[in-house]
Parts: C-alpha cells; sequence; structure tokens
C-alpha cells in the first residue's frame, strides 16, 4: 500500500484532493489529508470575518465525504523528510509517507519591527481573522483602527471594516506612493477615490518602525491606535522554511516543472510553498493543484507523466464593501459593480468546489 499524504486542506490541497478523486485512485494508495481544521476555509473572505460582516460557516466548507480519503485534524510539529514521517502537537500518532504534497500555506512577515507580532491582529488564519474580528467588534464608538499594508488583503480590510462600521477612525498605512501598486492604475484612482469618499485615512510612504499595544509609530510620528491589523507581507509557512531544500529569497521551496522537490521527487510543494513567477493567490494554489494531481495519476500508475502546460491566471478580483470593487479581468482593468458580482460569482463556485 502507497501512502499519499496531502499537508493541508487550502485551496491547493483541496484541487489536489478532488483531482485525484476525480481522476481516479488506484486500489493500491491511500490517501490522507492533514489540517488543524476540520473544513476547508476560504481564506479569500477572511476579511469579512475580521470586519464582522459574515458568519464564521459563511466561509468554510466541509471537505468530501469519500471513502477514498482518510482524514486528521492536528497541527503539524515536524515534517522528517529524511525518514518519511509526519509529527503532531498534542497527538501521539506519526504518519508515514511515500508521497507528500505539500501545501501549508503562509503566515504572516512582520519584518522584524519591534512590537508587530505582538500587538497587531491578522487575518492569515481562520483563528486570527476570528480573534481580529471580536478585537473590532467590541471597539467603542468612534474607536481606532490602523491597517499596516494597502496591498489586495488591506484594501479589503479596510473597506469591508468602514461599511460595518461607519462610526470607527480608519487610517491605512501604505509603503508606496498609491495603493495597490501592483495593478492598473485606473484601478489605484478608484480605490483611492472610494477611500476619500467613504472617511478613509491613507499615509502614503509609511514606514513601520515599531508597534505598541496602543499605538503604531510610523515615520517617527506615533498615533494613539485601539487595534492593529497587520497585512504588510507573508511567507510560507516556518515548517517550510525550516525543510532541507534549496528556497527562493522569499522561502518558498524551489520545485522542478512538475512541482516536485528536486532532492526528494516524492515530494510536492505548491501555492505559497512553492517558488513561483507569479505572486501568490488562491488562484494559482487551485490550477497547480489541479495540475499535480495529474502528475500524480500518471506517477502513482508507474507512468511517465506530461509536463503541465504554463499557467495562464484569469485575474485578480477585490471588493470595497458589498457594491463596489475593482479587478483585472480578460487583461482588462474593471471597477464598480461587475467585478465585485464577479468576486461573489467566484465564492458561490468555491462553496461547491
Amino acid at each position: 500500500m502507497k501512502n499519499l499524504v496531502i499537508l493541508g486542506g487550502g485551496y491547493g490541497g483541496l484541487k489536489t484532493l478532488l483531482g485525484l478523486l476525480g481522476q481516479g485512485v488506484p486500489d493500491d494508495v491511500k490517501i490522507t489529508l492533514i489540517d488543524k481544521n476540520p473544513y476547508h476555509s476560504l481564506k479569500t473572505e477572511f476579511y469579512t470575518i475580521a470586519a464582522g460582516t459574515s458568519a464564521e460557516k459563511d466561509v468554510r466548507v466541509q471537505y468530501p465525504d469519500d471513502d477514498r480519503v482518510n482524514y486528521m485534524f492536528a497541527r503539524v510539529s515536524e515534517i522528517d523528510v529524511k525518514h518519511q514521517k509526519i509529527s503532531f502537537h498534542n497527538v501521539s500518532d506519526i504518519i508515514s509517507y511515500d508521497y507528500l504534497i505539500i501545501g501549508l500555506g503562509c503566515e504572516d512577515n512582520y519584518h522584524n519591527i519591534e512590537g508587530a507580532e505582538q500587538f497587531t491582529e491578522s487575518v492569515q488564519s481562520f483563528s486570527k481573522a476570528r480573534l481580529a474580528g471580536v478585537a473590532v467588534g467590541n471597539l467603542h464608538a468612534y474607536g481606532k483602527v490602523t491597517i499596516v499594508g494597502a496591498g489586495l488583503s488591506g484594501i479589503e480590510v479596510a473597506s469591508e471594516i468602514r461599511e460595518s462600521r461607519p462610526d470607527l477612525n480608519i487610517r491605512l498605512l501604505d509603503r508606496g506612493a498609491s495603493v495597490l501598486r501592483a495593478f492598473n492604475p485606473r484601478i489605484q484612482a478608484h480605490v483611492a477615490d472610494w477611500f476619500l469618499k467613504n472617511d478613509v485615512e491613507v499615509l502614503h510612504h509609511a514606514n513601520v518602525e515599531y508597534v505598541e499595544k496602543d499605538g503604531v509609530c510610523n515615520n517617527g510620528v506615533c498615533y494613539m491606535n485601539d487595534v492593529t491589523i497587520w497585512t504588510a507581507g507573508v511567507q510560507p509557512h516556518y515548517l517550510v522554511r525550516e525543510l532541507p531544500f534549496k528556497k527562493d529569497n522569499q522561502g518558498k521551496v524551489v520545485v522542478n516543472d512538475y512541482y516536485q522537490v528536486p532532492e526528494q521527487p516524492n515530494i510536492y510543494a505548491l501555492g505559497d510553498c512553492a517558488s513561483s513567477e507569479f505572486s501568490p493567490s488562491a488562484q494559482l494554489a487551485g490550477i497547480q493543484g489541479e495540475q499535480i494531481a495529474g502528475v500524480l495519476h500518471a506517477v502513482l500508475r508507474g507512468n511517465e507523466p506530461r509536463e503541465p502546460k504554463p499557467i495562464k491566471l484569469k485575474g485578480t478580483l477585490g471588493s470595497l464593501g458589498k457594491s463596489d470593487g475593482f479587478g483585472n479581468m480578460m487583461a482588462q482593468p474593471f471597477t464598480g459593480l461587475l467585478p465585485r458580482l464577479a468576486k461573489s460569482g467566484v465564492l458561490w463556485l468555491s462553496k461547491r468546489h
């Protein structure tokens, strides 16, 4: 019996699982999916949990109920690639593998800024987004919220909190000269205008020096603050960063064209854990998962796999509350209600696998 272990039930891990089940699993292969949560969570919607605009059940999906899959819900403590074993916190079981897919996702990168990890909230995991939602929801009238980082996550968190709590004072700290500097200028202008109209203060050229329990110090000025939410960069899961494999300058594992780790080809990596020419996204991880399933379909049968086709991303969508948004679709910038409806459609499809 061959043991195939999928480490992480995020977008990439789930797509790998669904792809394997859809193509058929050989009788001599046992699939185990390991995740800390007993459900797949829709990470692209965690900002709604932080803002209190969605119920928790609305951003999680049950894993497939299939006799060909074994599930283990626990926190991984070690990936022993030498002996091909997985160990866990507070669980004595040890899982061995013949094939391993690593999709543990990412965690916040605090860039060694003093107090950032200790005194900020996060939206990088379900449990942390839940804590952020409690912190924001418990704020008194006219409380102060600072979001550090004006990328896609920071924009969505800031706009959703504004729509949820019109009374709050919201400040967004942006390192660049314009929000969403990786996007089309039309989108940048639309988002900047939305923040101006909705009374969200944006400070450009930010340089956070340290964070305190009740404040953020930026460019020599310390702002009094009730809640600080960190969206200023991510890095691969710490267990991935500790693996004895070649990494890129972001700590991601370098893989070949088949998503295999060259040092140990029976190990695959994807999503935030694998080096890629593309920026990390749920869409990218999902496509990689589908391609890994195709590779494994051949490998598990002793056949030579076909090289996956070049990845073509469909675009990026973002929300500004429930009725406005932005996105690059078909290589064209769109703003307003259309991209927001498109994002809702993608969410609808995600909930139905």
